[in-house]
């Protein structure tokens, strides 16, 4: 009779499953430790444990992924506390540094300044960080400036880069592909490897933003890049 080896084997079953294997050949003392956990795990009673399925030298275990512990947590789960932290973001806008500034002002039937005027009079939720690293997407948009997304989407967009897409906008901080419609950019770096913070805006923040001549451009741009924040934390 072969010995079971001292510790199972878990493979992995599909989406839901797990099968915990026990040794290789039919053997007593192989299946004795399979029913063995499968009694300990009716016992265990989990809450994520559907089925489980003994064969002669593994037991095969369904689970529900989205445990009744997890739904419990969410049922209970209140709201986040809300930031205290509103950063308020250096622009410049429209010209090569917002390429289209002059369609969502003609989408919106007003004027580029006017346009300006709306995106940085508004304040803006982080709602996420995704996309790329430092990638903030912000909730908030002045109805008035919604824009649907380009029909020709970019295949590179430079670092830097707040557009609007549709009901949001948002600041790009790596040069990626984009959708969405340019309308500035600005130095702020809201992914910095070599800095601390590395990341600079977080869910839950609030940002405005600040119109910029271009002529201040370079030197801000190399600040930034040199680690500094640049942006203005108005409460913490």
């Amino acid at each position: 009779m072969s010995q079971p080896s001292s510790l199972p084997t878990i493979l992995i079953s599909g989406d839901s499953a797990v099968t915990i294997e026990f040794g290789r050949s039919i053997d007593a003392a192989v299946n004795a430790r399979v029913l063995g956990l499968d009694e300990a795990l009716a016992a265990a009673a989990l809450p994520y444990v559907i089925e489980t399925v003994p064969t002669y030298r593994s037991l095969i275990v369904h689970y529900d992924p989205v445990c009744a512990e997890l739904l419990a947590i969410a049922a209970k789960a209140g709201a986040a506390a809300a930031s205290t932290r509103h950063w308020r973001i250096p622009v410049v806008y429209g010209g090569d540094f917002g390429l289209d500034l002059d369609h969502v002002a003609g989408v919106a039937g007003v004027a580029a300044e006017e346009v300006i005027a709306i995106h940085s009079a508004a304040v803006y939720r982080v709602y996420m960080i995704g996309f790329t690293p430092g990638y903030s997407y912000l909730g908030g948009l002045d109805p008035r400036i919604v824009t649907p997304r380009r029909k020709d989407p970019r295949l590179e967009t430079p670092a830097g880069t707040v557009a609007i897409g549709g009901e949001q906008t948002g600041v790009q901080c790596l040069a990626a592909p984009s959708g969405w419609n340019l309308i500035g950019r600005t130095p702020v770096r809201t992914f910095h490897p070599s800095r601390e913070p590395m990341f600079l805006l977080e869910p839950g923040d609030s940002v405005s933003f600040t119109p910029i001549e271009a002529k201040h451009w370079d030197s801000l741009d190399r600040a930034a890049a040199a680690g500094e924040i640049l942006a203005e934390l108005l409460t913490s």
